[in-house]
């Protein structure tokens, strides 16, 4: 796939549609395997457009009648739609086409998922439900009515006139076609009402298939939560009288924001504390939130085009990332967030899958729904917050929402408010959007007669297409602390605006120890020399927490790195520090967990390859056990102490305090395991009432080869419960020896419960396995087969799924050449296969490019 290729869209060819919408009437007539669908679609010519082409997308859509004013009309139909000569004027569109929502497997537009009638249109799904001009710069009210036996029928907006077997829906708020959204089938509804901060009552549904009605009750408090805060911290109130939510078992993303019906994958909404983890608890609390939030950041404000992505989602990200420090901990929570950025987004951004927040091209846009354009677009959001402060940043989103209500705007209309609310000048730092990589920010130190000079440089290395870098904005939290560890500066923020500036600090008495990029200020790598002691002494007395974790990180970073390629052992002093950490507890014991977390496999395979080596993944494990097998030995008196008095009493509480010592009982644990064997993992496994502690002495036993009978006695006990079970299918690969993993892969999709049709149970087994760096590199290359093998599968049914699952191969470019030759051999069975879909061969073709 070249960038020549006549499927690539660019932004530079953005032309404003030929026609706009001012309304849209619906009627679907739902049959599982011929639906009709009757639109009635009242155009009038865009007085913006540069030309009068009349052009409809569809796809997989049989044309049964079409009409203008009322008058039959045959259009002409083409790759990709349907052409036809239109008035000059305003004029009305009518269409019946049929479609096949049963074998509708790609689960976009609409189809069918265990009897139960769903849609998915974003990004270009609508089109596969009926002609229409599929682009998010159209804007309409939409009116729907629903003619079916089943139960329950629900659309956008507000309920209208209902009876015997149908249903009928009107959204007055203009809205694209990607938030069109339908769900028929035989639901519940778990209700509940929100009085906004206007006095309107808003009627709350959460809709699920009977046997999850117990796993309600939390979705509905997250959502209540959210709607709360939202008019409290954005002045956002809702508008509209309900607001409903699906969950749906067969659904590729983590849930969609279609204007007062969201749509959830299951996994993303139900929890009971027998079935759900703390994990699982906060990640549906921040999904609610987050596809809550789209309402104002997505629906109302929309984007002009799909390459302006980022504007709804790295927004609508930043924004449920506030709402769950102020639900949780800001400080676990940036630590939190930070990890996920290093591993997930900084290996994007340095491999051949790199590209800007906001790209310039694409093939297939499913394909961008990434962690560059979501967690690296609200890292923006968050620096420019911090550039503007608090005051600047409120009174630039009031702009922001006063002016473009009701539009779909671009990424130029965002920062302008940016800069008319505060006087500043973003050209620059408008880049962040345009330029593709992860910026480097080197330190360099000097003292002399009480002044400390920083100086720092930054650096972007070249990504595909983008050879040459220019220097970008980048705001660098710096505080000073002095050698008794107390703060002399407290924090402020330095303004990187060149390659190379020089800040200095005055009347210092003695030579401090600089605190750099607190609170993870900017996304980027700094690279500084420290000694292990200067580490030691920021993870004791720095008062920012997350350079305190950093330090703690940093010192097992260098640790494992100099285990892995010089042969030296576990360090002694870093145990000790991390020991003194973990045992303070004036700490929150969440925090003292993630600081008994290790860096990851693949964050120090990354390491040793920008040290310009090809890692290895077997080393690399071995480093990492060995560190664990020392800590453990060490610590264990600590360990023991943790573990015993830390436990939680009484009832489970998905609370942050309750779920931050679980974190730290079970991070003990998970080490003590190493030294003392199973016991305490079976005494945990046997008692537990709650699904985070069963599920965490699971996962011990399973890493020491003893979980056998365990995983036999969960799978009895849960066989029933599909989202308990992608647990059980996901533990075994995810937790297993290197030398094995791939053998139980394997094994399991002979496992009668593995459905690969469902995109969550098929991310159970091979999230986990490309997850599981050293099984997944293992060197004969059976695991890379076994993917490939599995995609391959998969593709014609589910390219998106498909598709997303491919970049287990992105860092293919880093290891040995007997693993690259392996690894691209699979890449180009894959590409080469007929038939391959869009999404697929897109994904593949950028990670074979030169």
């Amino acid at each position: 796939m070249t960038q020549h290729d006549p499927r690539t869209v660019y932004l530079r060819d953005y032309t404003p549609p030929a026609y706009l919408v001012d309304e849209v009437r619906l009627t679907f007539r739902l049959a599982p395997h011929a639906t009709r669908v009757l639109s009635e679609i009242r155009f009038r010519p865009n007085s913006e457009a540069t030309h009068r082409d009349f052009f409809l997308h569809g796809e997989g859509l049989e044309l049964i009648s079409a009409h203008v004013d009322g008058e039959p009309v045959t259009p002409e139909l083409v790759e990709g739609g349907l052409r036809l000569d239109a008035p000059d004027a305003p004029f009305t569109f009518a269409a019946e086409v049929e479609i096949d929502p049963e074998n509708n497997t790609a689960l976009e537009g609409l189809y069918r998922s265990n009897g139960m009638y769903c849609t998915q249109c974003e990004a270009e799904g609508f089109r596969k439900i009926t002609y229409y001009p599929d682009r998010p710069d159209v804007m309409a009210s939409f009116h729907v009515r629903i003619e079916s036996d089943a139960p329950v029928l629900l659309s956008n907006g507000n309920p209208g006139e209902r009876g015997e077997g149908f249903a009928e829906w009107s959204d007055p708020w203009p809205k694209p076609a990607y938030l069109f959204a339908l769900v028929a089938g035989d639901l519940v509804a778990h209700s509940d009402s929100f009085t906004t901060m206007s006095g309107r009552e808003v009627a709350l549904n959460l809709w699920v298939r009977e046997a999850d009605i117990d796993k309600c009750a939390f979705g509905m408090e997250a959502l209540k939560k959210s709607m709360k805060w939202d008019e409290e911290v954005y002045g956002r109130e809702y508008d509209l009288d309900v607001f409903n939510i699906v969950a749906v078992d067969d659904f590729n993303m983590g849930a969609m924001e279609n204007k007062g019906l969201n749509i959830f994958n299951s996994s993303a909404v139900l929890a009971s504390p027998e079935t759900a983890t703390d994990a699982d608890f906060e990640r549906i609390e921040a999904i609610i939130a987050h596809e809550y939030f789209h309402n104002w950041t997505g629906n109302r404000v929309t984007c002009r085009d799909w390459f302006q992505l980022c504007l709804k989602e790295g927004l609508t990200v930043f924004r449920d990332q506030q709402f769950t420090g102020d639900m949780r901990s800001h400080a676990v929570k940036r630590i939190d967030d930070a990890m996920l950025l290093r591993a997930a987004q900084f290996r994007e951004d340095n491999g051949p899958l790199a590209h800007p927040v906001r790209p310039e091209s694409f093939v297939e846009i499913n394909n961008f729904y990434t962690v560059t354009v979501y967690e690296k677009g609200a890292e923006i959001v968050g620096m420019l917050k911090r550039l503007v402060g608090e005051e600047g940043y409120r009174k630039a989103l009031d702009l922001y929402f006063e002016r473009h209500d009701g539009q779909a705007v671009t990424i130029e209309d965002w920062l302008k408010v940016f800069e008319e609310a505060t006087g500043r000048d973003l050209s620059q730092f408008a880049r962040w959007y345009t330029q593709a990589g992860t910026p480097r920010v080197h330190v360099a130190e000097d003292w002399s007669d009480g002044r400390c000079t920083l100086t720092l440089r930054q650096e972007t290395p070249p990504t595909p297409g983008q050879p040459e870098k220019q220097p970008v904005v980048i705001p660098v939290a710096v505080g000073l602390l002095n050698p008794n560890g107390d703060e002399v500066v407290p924090t402020q923020v330095l303004e990187l605006t060149e390659e190379e500036q020089s800040f200095a600090f005055d009347g210092l008495a003695a030579r401090p120890v600089p605190s750099i990029l607190r609170g993870f200020s900017a996304p980027v790598i700094l690279r500084q020399v420290q000694t292990d002691e200067t580490r030691a002494f920021l993870l004791a007395h720095d008062t920012d927490p997350f350079n305190k974790w950093e330090a703690g990180r940093d010192l097992a970073r260098a640790g494992l790195l100099a285990m892995i390629q010089d042969g030296d052992g576990p360090d002694a002093g870093y145990i000790d520090a991390l020991g003194r950490a973990v045992a303070d507890e004036s700490l929150d014991p969440a925090f003292r967990a993630r600081l008994l977390a290790l860096p990851g496999e693949d964050e120090l395979a990354q390491a040793i390859f920008e040290a310009g080596q090809a890692p290895d993944p077997t080393a690399i494990f071995e480093a990492r056990e060995a560190l664990r097998q020392a800590i453990a030995d060490r610590l264990g008196d600590v360990l023991s102490r943790l573990y015993d008095t830390h436990q939680v009493t009484g009832p489970y509480s998905p609370k942050a305090a309750d779920a931050g010592r679980r974190a730290l009982t079970n991070a003990a644990l998970s080490l003590l395991s190493l030294s003392e064997g199973g016991d305490r993992a079976r005494v945990q496994y046997r008692t537990a009432d709650n699904m985070t502690q069963q599920i965490a002495a699971l996962g011990v036993l399973v890493k020491l080869g003893e979980g056998e009978a365990e995983l036999k006695a969960f799978e009895d006990q849960w066989r029933h419960e599909r989202l308990v079970m992608n647990k059980w299918f996901g533990l075994q690969v995810g937790a297993a020896r290197p030398e094995a993993a791939v053998g139980i892969a394997e094994a399991l999709t002979r496992h009668p419960d593995f459905d690969w049709k469902n995109p969550n149970r098929f991310r159970a087994v091979f999230g986990a396995l490309a997850g599981n760096t050293a099984g997944f590199h293992e060197p004969s290359g059976a695991g890379y087969k076994l993917l490939a093998d599995w995609l391959l599968k998969l593709d014609p049914l589910n390219p998106q799924t498909t598709a997303r699952m491919t970049q287990a191969f992105s860092t293919w470019k880093r290891y040995d050449e007997s693993r690259k030759r392996l690894i691209r051999a699979e890449l180009e069975r894959i590409f080469e296969t007929e038939g391959l879909s869009r999404d697929t061969s897109e994904m593949v073709g950028r990670m074979l490019a030169d």
